[in-house]
Order: structure tokens, then C-alpha cells, then sequence
């Protein structure tokens, strides 16, 4: 990704060094996306073995929206929180399950043509907790909405919103997700944004 620098941030040290955290950050991610071609076909084949602990999950998804405060930051968007679940305990494997919520964030910004702008919630039916990922960006249609979670597969936008990836976070997201007996979906329109959610199982 490009981070533009103006006059006044060359001056801002400590600006300098946000921009060099995101850097680095989204080069460790941008590794750790080029594993999840693998990840996938041994989730597939049951050989990658996941390790889970007891965790918290509103700590994990405010670990989430800290990876990618900086590039909101930077796009002048903002993110809602509303971490209303009064029970966010549940068995999983605190880096998979990160990885997903960044994704997904991830998606919410790259398909926001404007200054993105994202809310993050939590609320519990009777045995799980759900989270619902919102953003205001270009959704999708019904037909693209049936192919997200395939592999490789990316709506064809040709270069509208600049938009680059291979198409491998959201099918690395649903075996994540079904790799701990939980669900997830997403709701949009074209034009109005997209929702995802996520169902998993409390303890």
C-alpha cells in the first residue's frame, strides 16, 4: 500500500513512526496471507492442527481494530465500537481468530470509496456470541454475495476503488470460523455496504 507524505509530517517524528509501524505491520500481514494458501488446503484436509485456550473475545477484537487504526486513520475514516455482549468467553486460537476480524475490517476499508466508516458490535443470544462487522462502502450484489467465501474468487471491479488482493481472505475466514463450530455470513446491497456475521460458541 501507498502512504502519502506531506511537508508537515516530515517535520512530525512521531507521525513518521506511526507510518513506519503500519508498514511493517501490513508487511507482516501481507506475509502471513501468502501462509494461508496453505492453511486453507490443510483446514480442508483436517491436517492443521489449532490450538485453542480459553479467550476473551472483545480483547481479541480490540486487538483487531488496533491493526488497522493507522490506515482508517490515515483514510480520515473513524470505527464504531459497541462491545455489548455480557459474555464474550469462548474457546479458540487467539491469532486465527484475529486474523479473521482484521480481514474483515480489512475488506470494509479497501471497499469504502470514501473516507471509510465502520462499526464493530457484539451482542449474545442464548449459547454464542455474535459480532457484526458494518461498513458504508460499495457492497455487493446478491450474485457476488453467493461467491465470497470461494476461493480465489474476487468480484470482478476491474480497478474501480483500487481494490488489490487474491481472493484468499474471506475463504481462509469461513475455515477459520468453521474450524471452531461457528458460523458466519454477510448481508449487503449494492451501493449501501455490507454487514458480516459472526456466530461462535461461548464457554
Amino acid at each position: 500500500f501507498c502512504v502519502t507524505l506531506n511537508q508537515s509530517d516530515l517535520i512530525d517524528k512521531n507521525k513518521i513512526l506511526q507510518y513506519l509501524s503500519m508498514i511493517k505491520e501490513e508487511n507482516k500481514r501481507m506475509h502471513a496471507q501468502v501462509k494461508n494458501i496453505l492453511k486453507i488446503s490443510e483446514l480442508e484436509k483436517n491436517q492443521l492442527p489449532i490450538s485453542k485456550d480459553k479467550v476473551h473475545l472483545h480483547d481479541i477484537a480490540k486487538e483487531a481494530i488496533a491493526h488497522v487504526s493507522l490506515i482508517i486513520e490515515n483514510q480520515k475514516g473513524s470505527i464504531q465500537t459497541n462491545l455489548n455482549a455480557n459474555r464474550d468467553e469462548i474457546m479458540a486460537n487467539k491469532t486465527h481468530i484475529t486474523n479473521v476480524l482484521v480481514n474483515i475490517l480489512d475488506n470494509a476499508i479497501k471497499y469504502s470509496p470514501n473516507s471509510p466508516k465502520i462499526s464493530l458490535s457484539t451482542e449474545n443470544t442464548e449459547n454464542e456470541i455474535v459480532v457484526k462487522i458494518k461498513d458504508h462502502g460499495s457492497g455487493m450484489s446478491k450474485s457476488v454475495l453467493n461467491k465470497i467465501f470461494e476461493k480465489f474468487y474476487r468480484e470482478p471491479t476491474g480497478n474501480i476503488h483500487n481494490v488489490k488482493g487474491h481472493g484468499l481472505g474471506l475463504a481462509y475466514v469461513k475455515q477459520i470460523i468453521e474450524s471452531h463450530q461457528g458460523q458466519i455470513f454477510a448481508k449487503s446491497e449494492k451501493g449501501k455496504g455490507s454487514t458480516f456475521y459472526i456466530k461462535l460458541p461461548l464457554i
